[in-house]
């Protein structure tokens, strides 16, 4: 009775919360879905409509050029004063050839009217009639091949004048007639799914392509253009792709492409409701199955809040103890349902705090024994077999104090202490600066890794620039230290190459560290270089390059090493 009146209330609370842990994630993952889904619908239409118009454009720009290719062969080669029956012939030849062309005009190198041939007048031979002023002559004297204005003969059919200049002067020019109803096959021949068209526009806006002929043959009338300039008008600079209003009403996705020459636009469109009727019945499916969804998280809800008020004590119960660290405590729950599940789960996770805690302990132990990087490894990644051994490529930089024998030698211990902290201090700062890693350190020499158990880029360099600083912070500490009469140098020595890196040592006792020859290498490169000095084997300076200033200290025999080994240094006083 007491647990009925404590957990009184407690179902609506627990259906309403069930409910909307299920529902809601229902709902968002269908609106994101629907929202994911309009972007690639609307990016496959874009697509779709510009590749349509690029082609479209494309087919047009070759239907001029080939006309204007045509017309050049007309112009090749100079005239005289004696009737040319050969350039009448060719003329003739190319209207048969060309259907689109209805005239053609040929003027000399004087700009006098030489032949006229017409498919719809009277062809005109030798009438001199000077065209100088002639604005399509002058158009083709400044740019070689010359588009009009689109006008429309006898106020329907869309004509184009074209005119070319020969490569000399002597050539003369042509001057053609361009029916363009023909580029009618083109535009007519594009369909976008079911009822997408396209359309040419000239540069006013007048209509001069549609598949309707009848409206193109009405393209001069402004209240015909004036629907269609406006759907060209919708896409903005710079973009590919917009919606607008059609000449029928309808709502469309257009895009468009220009034809180079002429200065038309080609215009592709299709309906809204045809380009988006794939995400439509997208989102009717996704609003059936939320709806279906939020249904049965409803039941769901209502069955599982029903059953939730009576093992919820020893749930309580059995988690406060869990939460005051006893996770050796396991909640007993022989219910068959949810409620049983959740117990194992409570126990689960007793479980894993425990080992949770059981590795923390374990990583506070390996910071007592092992650098920060490498501990900190192997928290992030929370298996310590990271530490195992393998061979990879590392950066080796080794460093000691010149003269700190005989400086021990003559002080008192606690002037040595000092002086190794304040070493041991900038040192340190330097390394944790270039995110390198210390593996070692015995009285004044320390052995640090670079590229090892962190990867970085370019080992090497950093490796360099590691030791700079180092003798920079050193150096600046050597300085007040002879002001004191110390007598302490410092020496730096790097190696690179391939070497066995890992932990090493014993359960109660670890060590990560590196072993191979760059290892050696490094330390006796560090025993020979002599204050100020940095020496680098061939590997570093290999891979540091023209990147820092480096010179050829030459070779040298270094102890341990059977043959003389090529040593190079930094200037660390020019740096």
């Amino acid at each position: 009775m007491i647990v009925r009146d404590r957990f009184r209330g407690l179902f609506p609370k627990y259906f309403l919360v069930l409910f909307m842990a299920v529902a809601v994630p229902l709902a968002i993952n269908g609106v994101v879905e629907a929202w994911f889904g309009y972007r690639d619908q609307r990016a496959r239409v874009d697509q779709l409509l510009d590749a349509e118009a690029s082609s479209a454009a494309a087919e047009i720009h070759n239907f001029i050029h080939d006309i204007s290719t045509q017309l050049g062969w007309l112009v090749q080669l100079p005239w005289t004063d004696e009737v040319d029956e050969r350039r009448r012939t060719d003329a003739q030849r190319l209207l048969r050839q060309a259907p689109a062309i209805v005239s053609l005009t040929l003027l000399d190198h004087n700009a006098l009217e030489r032949l006229h041939v017409s498919r719809v007048s009277l062809n005109r031979i030798e009438s001199r009639t000077d065209r100088s002023a002639d604005p399509a002559l002058v158009g083709a004297r400044a740019t070689q091949v010359w588009f009009s204005d689109v006008s429309y003969n006898r106020g329907s059919e869309p004509y184009l004048t074209v005119a070319v200049v020969g490569n000399r002067p002597s050539s003369g020019a042509v001057i053609a007639e361009v029916n363009l109803k023909l580029i009618w096959d083109v535009i007519s021949a594009i369909k976008v799914g079911e009822t997408g068209l396209a359309f040419v526009l000239d540069r006013p806006g007048r209509l001069i392509a549609h598949p309707d002929l009848s409206l193109v043959l009405r393209g001069a009338e402004e209240t015909t253009s004036r629907p269609f300039r406006a759907v060209r008008d919708a896409i903005g600079p710079g973009a590919d792709f917009a919606t607008s209003q059609a000449a029928d009403g309808r709502t469309v996705a257009v895009s468009a492409a220009p034809v180079a020459g002429p200065d038309w636009t080609v215009v592709v469109e299709q309906p809204l409701s045809e380009a988006y009727a794939p995400i439509y019945a997208a989102l009717r499916r996704t609003a059936t199955l939320l709806a279906m969804g939020t249904i049965f998280a409803g039941l769901l809800a209502y069955a599982l809040a029903h059953r939730m008020t009576v093992p919820i004590k020893l749930l309580e119960e059995g988690t406060e103890r869990i939460g005051a660290g006893a996770f050796d405590h396991r909640i007993s729950l022989q219910t068959g349902d949810e409620f049983q599940r959740l117990a194992s789960s409570f126990n689960k996770m007793a479980g894993g705090l425990a080992l949770a805690q059981q590795h923390q302990e374990r990583i506070a132990k390996l910071k007592r024994f092992l650098a920060p990087q490498v501990a900190d490894l192997v928290d992030r990644t929370g298996d310590d077999s990271v530490l195992d051994g393998r061979r990879t490529d590392v950066a080796v930089v080794f460093c000691d104090l010149r003269g700190f024998t005989a400086f021990s030698a003559g002080v008192a211990p606690e002037e040595v202490m000092g002086v190794l902290s304040s070493y041991y201090e900038v040192l340190g700062r330097a390394i944790a600066q270039y995110e390198a890693t210390l593996i070692s350190f015995s009285g004044d020499g320390l052995m640090v890794l670079v590229n090892a158990p962190v990867a970085v880029e370019q080992p090497a360099l950093r490796a360099v620039d590691l030791a700079i600083e180092m003798q920079k912070r050193v150096q600046e500490l050597i300085a007040g230290w002879r002001a004191r009469g110390y007598q302490i140098g410092f020496g730096v020595g790097l190696a690179g190459g391939s070497a066995i890196v890992g932990r090493i040592g014993y359960e109660d006792r670890l060590d990560y560290t590196a072993i191979g020859t760059v290892v050696n290498l490094a330390a006796r490169l560090c025993a020979s270089a002599a204050d100020r000095e940095i020496l680098l084997d061939v590997e570093i300076a290999t891979n540091v390059g023209g990147q820092r200033p480096l010179h050829d200290i030459g070779n040298r025999q270094i102890k341990g090493f059977d043959e003389a080994i090529p040593v190079f240094g930094i200037s660390f006083g020019a740096l």
